[in-house]
């Protein structure tokens, strides 16, 4: 009893203290949840919250509407950033992603059906899930969790035990209970930097389609990280193409920084501010290194 006292009396302190960086977001007749990254009021919650309106609200945790503008928002990931108005605000720290863990106890704030501050508990059921959606994107690197997610939560965070933002709560199965999928942290943290400073994401088109994959044991431990990126398919008369990248080629890195996701690539190359990106590459058992010359587009259907 006293270890069951113990937990609900730090998750009680969690969510004190998570709860006054969440904010309600509302926009004619739809609502969801945001919260703030920046203590000068950037607010970060998801593309389908706001991509009716260029003029929100958000409501904070005592009950505060401030005026919002939108800053930016990136479909493929399902993302924006909204300004409020105002300053000193409380934010919420992003996990490192090697932190992130499938079983690890999760909390979920939120506001479904306008139920504000709504907080639920679960647990990491899966990383890096890829899920279709009706329109046609395809959104990478999820994560899957089985706290209550509803209509409304879109857009909160969902926390680890140290209070720190694992995903941005997404979307739902419909047909299933208990299946809900959040953008990982670490999609938010590269989106929302260039949302912030550009107003858009400028994605650099390689020309394949890919998946990520656990290396075997003995490249894991030549290559010295334990994923990397299977390259599936190769359109022609791309910059993949162009480059030599071949159907089952691992891609280990770009720019000579390891990637172990789609949304490691995406990142990267979006980052990148050349056109040539440096691919390291294992091929039959050997690495190689490629030079692609990207070019900006966006293509969800590959990365």
């Amino acid at each position: 009893m006293k270890l069951l006292q113990q937990f609900s009396d730090d998750l009680e302190e969690l969510v004190a203290r998570a709860s006054p960086a969440v904010v309600g977001v509302e926009h004619g007749r739809g609502h969801g949840t945001g919260l703030f990254l920046t203590p000068d009021g950037y607010v970060l919650t998801n593309r389908h919250v706001v991509r009716q309106s260029r003029k929100q609200t958000v409501t904070l945790s005592t009950g505060e509407e401030r005026k919002a503008s939108f800053v930016g928002g990136d479909a493929p990931t399902d993302l924006a950033v909204l300004r409020a108005e105002g300053s000193d605000f409380p934010t919420l720290p992003l996990a490192d992603p090697k932190d992130v863990r499938m079983g690890q106890l999760v909390v979920a704030i939120g506001n479904p059906f306008r139920l504000e501050q709504s907080v639920s508990l679960g647990v990491v059921s899966a990383i890096n899930r890829s899920i279709a959606l009706p329109d046609g994107t395809l959104l990478e690197g999820m994560l899957q969790t089985d706290a209550a997610i509803n209509p409304g939560n879109s857009g909160g965070p969902l926390l680890n035990t140290r209070g720190q933002v694992v995903g941005l709560n997404t979307l739902v199965l419909p047909y299933a209970q208990g299946i809900g999928f959040a953008v990982s942290a670490t999609t938010a943290a590269w989106v929302a930097s260039l949302l912030i400073q550009r107003g858009k994401v400028e994605r650099r088109f390689l020309g394949v389609a890919a998946r990520a994959v656990a290396l075997e044991p003995e490249h894991a431990r030549d290559t010295g990280q334990p994923r990397g990126v299977l390259i599936l398919q190769v359109q022609q008369g791309t910059p993949a193409d162009d480059a030599g990248l071949q159907p089952e080629d691992l891609l280990l890195g770009i720019n000579q920084r390891p990637v172990g996701s789609v949304d490691d690539v995406q990142r990267l190359m979006a980052l990148s501010l050349h056109p040539e990106v440096r691919l390291d590459v294992l091929r039959k058992g050997r690495r190689r290194e490629l030079s692609a010359y990207v070019f900006s587009g966006v293509k969800p259907a590959a990365a």
